[in-house]
């Protein structure tokens, strides 16, 4: 799934902050953006192990929309961070789908493109974002 982040860039002196405003807890910080991306993607998948293990809801991502008119994050730059979520959502299990064979064409042709896990992590994120609408 993709996280809006919410950008707060640093200088020679400062470290640049990232905080995944959907994921609570989810702050961090890094002397480069490369590190502040790679400790964000860190600091979600800790916090979402956190909630799982608390048996509280994994928060869903919103839009950025939803963010941007926070006088909190005035000022700040946005992206887009990829998290597989389905490791915190509890069990796996097995079921049988019937699709037709064009969809399964165009969900493999999609997980391949964009190095997604797996054919069932793309339908369990998509399954996701329905729900969650």
């Amino acid at each position: 799934m993709q996280y809006p982040i919410c950008i707060e860039w640093g200088d020679d002196r400062t470290a640049t902050g990232i905080q995944i405003p959907d994921i609570p807890g989810a702050i961090t910080a890094g002397d480069t953006f490369e590190e502040a991306y790679s400790a964000a993607i860190e600091i979600a998948h800790i916090m979402l192990e956190e909630l799982a293990s608390s048996e509280k809801g994994i928060p869903l991502p919103t839009s950025i929309n939803n963010h941007r008119n926070n006088p909190e994050f005035d000022d700040m730059g946005w992206g887009m961070l990829e998290i597989d979520i389905t490791p915190y959502l509890g069990k796996t299990e097995k079921v049988n789908v019937t699709l037709p064979g064009y969809v399964i064409q165009q969900i493999d042709r999609f997980v391949r493109d964009h190095n997604i896990k797996s054919r069932s992590s793309f339908l369990a994120d998509a399954a996701m974002e329905k729900l969650g609408r």
